[in-house]
Formats: structure tokens, C-alpha cells, sequence
């Protein structure tokens, strides 16, 4: 399942946002302000964003800035159409699409169904160096020889590489690891995970422990 966040405050119009686009693939997280926004995609992984740009609290341009800084996760922005500016802002801050309001509720639909299937195209095989990661036929190869993964330490990998330059929580991690419904999860578990994928890789300077928070893989690796 894919989760979009959505940043609107207007309450006629998110909700409206929200029906429209929710589905059994699709979840769709509302916040009607900045603040809240920016502790959702603290606390979460999203792959994309709908931001509307003027708040009451600030910009939706702001938190297109943060997630340009940590994600390549596709962003469509709303805007009033007199405001022309915030558009070339947008685009300029790296946003992929934007909708100018009022607008059609089928277009903005066939919008964010446009960028999940261009960002699942790129993103189902992956070259970083002399690796190549190709998700979706689970193959991993390093200078072509092929890397042996368990089903945990793919999902460890694939969370780590899609969210390359953003350092994830430990607890968002084992939340997103271990999805089988167990009420408990021993702590070392994530530790062993991380060892252990970083052996096989051999290259554990990819993998970095931030110490304190969890871990990132290192987007601009020398």
C-alpha cells in the first residue's frame, strides 16, 4: 500500500481530496497544518505529497524544501490560480506537478496515479555504484556477482536505498521490518539485522549508524 501525505487546510476540501483518492492501495494521511505535516514525514514514509502551498501557520513550500533535502519522493502542489509566483517557486524547489484551485477531483486522481506509476518504474531496480537492487525480481548483485538476502534483510535494504540521504528512526524501521502482527520485537533484533546486510553488501561505510536516532544509507558516497 502506498501513503500519500496530504497537507490542506481547508476541511471541505481535504476530506473531499481524501475520498476521492483513498482505496485499498492508497491511504491517505490529512493535516490541515505545517507543524503537523512536518511531524508526519518525521514520524513516517510517504510516497508522495500533496501540499497545498498558502497556511495558516507558514508555506507548504517549506516542508517541499524539507523534502527535497532527504527524498526523491514525488510532490504535487495546490495552488490559487492568481498566484503564479508560488508555482515557479514550486517548481524551481523541486515539486513534480502542481494544480491550480479550484480543480477537478478526477484530474488531481489521475495526477498522483501518474507520478506512483513513473516513481514504481524507476524504483523497482536501482544502481548505486557497482550495486544493483532490483526489488521487484528480488536479485541483488554487486559487479554482477549475486548477494544472497533473507526476506527482513531485503526490507531493511529496499526502506534504507528509496529513502537514501534521510536518516530513519529505529522504531519506524522495526515498525516497518516486522509486520507480521508480533506484539513484541527483541531491540537487538534491528542491530543483527543491519550487521548482517552489511556483511553480505561488504561495504558497511553505505549503511551509517546515526547514533541515537537509527540508521541511513549514504546518499553521496565517495
Amino acid at each position: 500500500m502506498s501513503t500519500v501525505l496530504l497537507l490542506e487546510d481547508d476541511l471541505a476540501l481535504s476530506q473531499g481530496i481524501a475520498v476521492a483518492l483513498e482505496s485499498e492501495e492508497l491511504h491517505i494521511r490529512k493535516c490541515r497544518t505545517l507543524a503537523q505535516a512536518m511531524e508526519e514525514w518525521n514520524r513516517d514514509l510517504f510516497q508522495l505529497a500533496i501540499l497545498d502551498v498558502n497556511l495558516p501557520d507558514g508555506s507548504g513550500l517549506e516542508l517541499l524544501r524539507k523534502i527535497r533535502a532527504e527524498s526523491a519522493v514525488p510532490v504535487i502542489l495546490l495552488t490559487a490560480n492568481d498566484l503564479e509566483t508560488d508555482v515557479v517557486s514550486g517548481l524551481e524547489k523541486g515539486a513534480d506537478d502542481y494544480i491550480t484551485k479550484p480543480f477537478s477531483l478526477a484530474i488531481l486522481r489521475a495526477r498522483v496515479g501518474a507520478q506512483l506509476r513513473r516513481t514504481s518504474a524507476f524504483s523497482a531496480a536501482v544502481q548505486i555504484d557497482s550495486f544493483c537492487f532490483d526489488f521487484e525480481h528480488m536479485e541483488y548483485t554487486r559487479s554482477g556477482q549475486r548477494i544472497e538476502l533473507s526476506k527482513t534483510e531485503q526490507k531493511l535494504l529496499r526502506l534504507l536505498v528509496e529513502n537514501r540521504g534521510r536518516t530513519l528512526s529505529r522504531e519506524l524501521l522495526v515498525d516497518r521490518i516486522w509486520t507480521d502482527g508480533a506484539d513484541y520485537v527483541d531491540e537487538n533484533a534491528l542491530s543483527v539485522t543491519v550487521k548482517r546486510l552489511r556483511d553480505k553488501l561488504e561495504a558497511p561505510a553505505y549503511i551509517r549508524t546515526v547514533y541515537g536516532i537509527g540508521y541511513t544509507w549514504v546518499a553521496d558516497h565517495d
